[in-house]
């Protein structure tokens, strides 16, 4: 397996004007991302807007990050539903199309009582290729508590944890009782912040980095920040977590990837805009984006 450890990117889907998946785009930012040194890439998530993608979408795009990355760094696919057969069936289809591993969200919406999601992740993980459990309740409804993570990271396969709960103390107690133990046991097991403002704190207390939102647009910032942290050189990582820190929060002014988008739009990167339900950014908040971006030293437009 190979390390997931670093800075990932969850990758925006760009598109064209017409709505129109722009596989262009997806090709150059691919390439943009590994140029400005990014450690992994993870296609098919929540911010690739795999709600409004169809299953051939979805398909021709992680075909062609497979065949651009050329093994240069780790791919999580996306493989998430609340369905668990059909979760199975994008867990198989991550595997036979050559992503290293699979990005596996709690189910939302049904709200699966614990015996429900270990089998589950248990189902994920009998495919064979390294499954990385998501946790974002907001975005669920259902938080996985350490002691059910302890639980469901001693299925073979289970591989780490994308933890996106928002919670300090829930992150340390992921490192402590779950993570910790799997390595003691010589089986590697990572937890990865999915939150950009926690990846300073969460890889201080002995994560693994992050799989971030913000890299999309600034790659280089993120993934020197990330190595900073987890290499001990804390002084770096302080002072690239406080410059980096007001985008972590104003990407989010509206909901995720409807600012991160129109921001790489400005940027001239590969961008467009997001498929409806999700709508073009507020004005007032576009506003707000550009004046942090410029801080960056970026375009605004």
């Amino acid at each position: 397996m190979k390390e997931l450890r670093g800075a990932f990117t969850a990758l925006i889907t760009p598109m064209k004007e017409s709505g129109a998946v722009d596989y262009d785009g997806w090709r150059r930012l691919i390439n943009f991302q590994i140029e400005e040194g990014i450690d992994g890439l993870v296609p098919l998530g929540t911010t690739g807007e795999t709600p409004t993608l169809d299953e051939a979408e979805e398909e021709e795009l992680l075909k062609i990050a497979v065949e651009e990355v050329r093994g240069r760094v780790p791919i999580i696919a996306g493989a998430g539903s609340n369905s668990t057969k059909h979760m199975v069936l994008y867990v198989k289809r991550a595997r036979d199309l050559g992503a290293d591993a699979a990005l596996v969200v709690t189910p939302y919406y049904n709200k699966p009582n614990d015996s429900g999601l270990l089998r589950h992740f248990e189902e994920a993980a009998s495919v064979g290729i390294p499954i990385v459990v998501y946790n974002i309740a907001g975005r669920t409804g259902r938080n996985i508590p350490p002691a059910l993570m302890e639980k469901i990271s001693r299925i073979p396969g289970i591989a780490g944890i994308k933890e996106a709960s928002g919670d300090i103390n829930q992150m340390g107690d992921m490192i402590a009782s779950v993570a910790e133990p799997r390595r003691a046991e010589g089986r590697p097991f990572y937890i990865l912040s999915g939150d950009d403002s926690f990846t300073l704190p969460l890889s201080s207390m002995g994560g693994d980095g992050v799989i971030s939102v913000i890299s999309n647009l600034v790659p280089a910032k993120v993934a020197a920040l990330t190595r900073a942290a987890l290499s001990g050189d804390m002084a770096a990582a302080r002072k690239l977590h406080y410059e980096l820190l007001p985008l972590a929060k104003t990407a989010f002014i509206e909901t995720n990837p409807v600012p991160i988008k129109a921001a790489m739009t400005w940027a001239g990167l590969p961008g467009g805009p997001a498929r409806l339900p999700l709508g073009p950014l507020q004005n007032e908040n576009a506003k707000a984006l550009k004046t942090v971006i410029a801080a960056l030293g970026l375009k605004t437009g």
